[in-house]
């Protein structure tokens, strides 16, 4: 149970420095075209990590004994982390509809999450059938990277990009979710420790990345830099009063 508690705070510690970092990185660098290599750092290191594992021994070692251990202990499995992944997308979109507004609109932040999830399935489908990994539980060969993990991360990193700048409390639940699934993709004999910690990085680096391209692509959809105008004006003309509607297309 020990190394279950450490893969935990493994995951956490992630996320900490992430909202240290991003929310430094809102005062000294505003948002802008340009991409900071500085987002790229924590992804970075979770892929660097999950590479590493697939072939240092000691990481490897960390791997069997973290899965040793939760085959010991036997605890509950579930099949929630197969819901969880998508809980903070669902969440954004379930807030706004409330009136709880985030970052961008309906169709913005639909494009830009869309890209993020291609973006992550371009990283995760390849990757699995060319490492290979077998999983855990032996039922195939398409362990690394964990899929789930890369989505839930890329969701809740979305979320976190959505409301940082409104609310910052509201923003970091979304990685309460993320983390189960990690978690919970271990404790179901689904992936190993780097798979999972790999996934996680994999889904916040494609979430940066979308928010990275979301403005030349807002350009090559037809219509998206169409302006409306609508404007409201009294007006009197030869003794008679009343209100004008102009509206430019």
């Amino acid at each position: 149970m020990k190394k279950i508690i450490f893969y935990i705070l493994l995951l956490s510690s992630c996320n900490s420095r992430i909202f240290a970092q991003q929310d430094s990185l809102v005062k000294v660098f505003p948002e802008s075209k340009s991409f900071s290599y500085k987002k790229l750092i924590i992804p970075g290191v979770c892929i660097a990590y999950g590479v590493a594992s697939l072939k240092i021994p000691g990481l490897k070692q960390l791997n069997f004994s973290t899965r040793h251990e939760i085959l010991e202990d036997k605890p509950s499995r579930t099949a929630w982390d197969n819901y969880a992944q998508y809980a903070p997308a669902v969440l954004v979109y379930g807030l706004n509809a409330v009136g709880v507004k985030g970052k961008h609109n309906f169709r913005d932040r639909t494009i830009i999450y869309a890209t993020s999830q291609l973006i992550s399935a371009g990283f995760v489908a390849p990757l699995k059938h060319l490492v290979k990994e077998e999983r855990p539980d032996k039922s195939d060969t398409q362990s690394f990277p964990s899929g789930h993990t890369a989505t839930a991360f890329s969701s809740a990193q979305f979320m976190f990009r959505e409301y940082k700048d409104t609310n910052l409390w509201l923003s970091l639940s979304g990685y309460t979710f993320a983390v189960f699934t990690g978690v919970y993709r271990t404790i179901n004999n689904k992936h190993w420790v780097g798979d999972v910690v790999a996934g996680a990085g994999f889904g916040m680096l494609s979430t940066e990345l979308a928010y990275w391209l979301y403005p030349t692509l807002n350009k090559l959809i037809p219509g998206a830099q169409k302006s409306h105008t609508t404007m409201v004006m009294p007006f009197y003309e030869s003794k008679s009063i009343g209100i004008g509607l102009v509206k430019t297309f």
